[in-house]
């Protein structure tokens, strides 16, 4: 994450630059992208005022915030960009969900055409893109957790309990599937 603290009409105070750092890095939790965060912290007569801007994956987010108090004019500020952090997330999420679920019944019909022409295909018809992952040792329920908290579709472990490599992904209601490996 890369914050910058900007002072305006005001000499820089440590304190509030830390303060304003600290309820930005809140904010990391919510995502798994990186993120620049702009923050101008200015007074204007009796007027103190927290300007934030957030770049994440193309998009922005902006909030002003304007109190008598520089430290309540950052907490308001902060609050109004998590709750359109977590509009712009939950937007993502539906919009993808979406997508997902016209997707598979579409790629479904294709499927389904395609090998009904031909029951047999060459490996010259596609490719395999092969990739290398860690799979850390966890439970079924702290995988899932794990998912939820990610914008992944899956997520490959291995199962703490029976050491055997396991995915877990999420279904088009929201809901998770686990596969194990059968004997």
């Amino acid at each position: 994450m890369d914050v910058t603290v900007t002072f305006r009409h005001t000499d820089p105070i440590e304190s509030l630059k830390n303060y304003a750092e600290e309820k930005i890095s809140k904010i990391k939790k919510y995502l798994d992208v990186p993120l620049d965060a702009h923050i101008v912290l200015s007074v204007e007569k009796f007027r103190h005022i927290a300007d934030v801007t957030l770049s994440l994956n193309g998009a922005r987010i902006k909030a002003v915030e304007e109190t008598g108090d520089m430290y309540s004019a950052i907490d308001q500020v902060m609050d109004k960009v998590e709750n359109q952090v977590k509009k712009h997330l939950d937007k993502t999420r539906r919009r993808r969900s979406d997508g997902a679920k016209a997707g598979e019944n579409a790629l479904d019909a294709v499927l389904d055409e395609e090998f009904a022409e031909s029951a047999e295909m060459s490996t010259d018809d596609f490719s395999i893109d092969v990739e290398e992952m860690v799979a850390k040792p966890m439970d079924p329920e702290e995988a899932a957790m794990q998912l939820g908290l990610t914008r992944q579709e899956f997520l490959v472990f291995r199962n703490a309990k029976s050491r055997e490599i396991n995915v877990i992904y999420r279904k088009g209601d929201g809901n998770f599937r686990l596969i194990e490996p059968a004997g």
